[in-house]
């Protein structure tokens, strides 16, 4: 009788310790599953925002491009236009003036919207080296912002002075080339910290670089 109950405790016991364990693996196994749900969610977001500012950079610096090439011709036009002024000349500066200016008012737009993106998808990481690489992208966006406002006011100033060219508004136009040369000034100074994040940006592979140093 005496072994028997004891072998009915010690099978008793062997069921309470097994249905314990199950419990705990059960708890273990709920718990990794919130972890990796949890890990899912701020990886895809971190992701999705940082690639949506990318997106909207990069269409940024190419509507800018296009900006530039437009500001070019119109510096061109003008310059021939103080040498003979002619309504063409004058007409193609300031087509070409509000061309420009409408491109870096859309680049600048472009530029503004990708930054919260990268703001955003820094609350998505703990990583030291995401984080400053996202600050990166961010200093660059606002730079960016800088210069095609610049840009844009540099242009505009260079489509009134033209049109006071064809008016014959001497004084006006060397008021407005005054103010031109300041801006060209300026973002000659915006410019410079512009390209070197740029080449920081574009020379750093975002997720290889910083797995490797893992």
């Amino acid at each position: 009788m005496l072994i028997a109950i004891m072998l009915g405790v010690i099978v008793i016991t062997y069921f309470i310790a097994d249905i314990q364990r199950q419990t705990q693996i059960e708890t273990l196994a709920v718990q990794h599953k919130t972890e990796i749900q949890d890990i899912t969610y701020q990886t895809e977001n971190f992701t999705d925002y940082f690639l949506q500012g990318t997106v909207k950079l990069d269409s940024a610096r190419e509507i800018r491009e296009i900006g530039n090439y437009h500001f070019d011709f119109a510096l061109f036009w003008f310059t021939n236009a103080l040498k003979n002024t002619t309504e063409s000349l004058v007409q193609q500066c300031i087509d070409n003036c509000t061309s420009a200016m409408g491109f870096y008012l859309d680049s600048y737009q472009k530029f503004a919207e990708s930054k919260p993106y990268f703001e955003t998808a820094t609350g998505y990481t703990e990583r030291d080296k995401y984080i400053e690489i996202l600050g990166y992208y961010g200093a660059f966006a606002q730079s960016g912002k800088n210069i095609t406002l610049l840009r844009y006011n540099a242009s505009q100033y260079l489509k009134y002075a033209v049109e006071n060219l064809s008016l014959g508004q001497t004084e006006n136009v060397s008021m407005l080339m005054e103010l031109f040369n300041e801006t060209e000034e300026l973002y000659t100074s915006e410019l410079g910290g512009y390209d070197e994040l740029k080449d920081q940006i574009d020379g750093y592979l975002f997720f290889n670089e910083i797995r490797e140093e893992d």
